[in-house]
């Protein structure tokens, strides 16, 4: 079987690697993303447990009603909404899993908005 030389598949590829050595837990769940062309989505994870704990996405109406914004910016207001869910669950330390992508823009602006809620990675 071929194998494809697209983004897409470069980054799947990656992320299946990062996830061979990244696992959430009761005591210390992953942070996951994902990032597609318009939005962003971030869900703390239990995978001991095979629950999600928190999530918030830039779909929501809590955040899409707000004024217009980059998509730098509703990422770091979807990495505050999912850092407060967290702590009102009980989450305190997490493992960020990046999924791939680049610790850059969208990414950063979400992890450390979520770091500034009170989050530890």
């Amino acid at each position: 079987m071929p194998t494809e030389r697209t983004r897409g598949a470069a980054r799947g590829k990656r992320h299946e690697r990062i996830r061979l050595h990244l696992a959430g837990t009761r005591a210390r769940p992953r942070l996951a993303i994902f990032r597609s062309a318009r939005h962003i989505y971030a869900q703390i994870i239990d995978d001991a447990a095979g629950r999600t704990l928190a999530a918030a996405s830039s779909v929501e109406k809590e955040l899409s009603a707000a004024e217009p914004q980059t998509k730098t910016q509703r990422a770091g207001a979807v990495g505050g909404l999912v850092g407060r869910r967290a702590r009102e669950a009980g989450v305190r330390q997490v493992v960020f899993d990046r999924a791939g992508y680049r610790y850059h823009g969208r990414v950063k602006s979400l992890a450390e908005a979520a770091r500034e809620t009170g989050l530890e990675f």
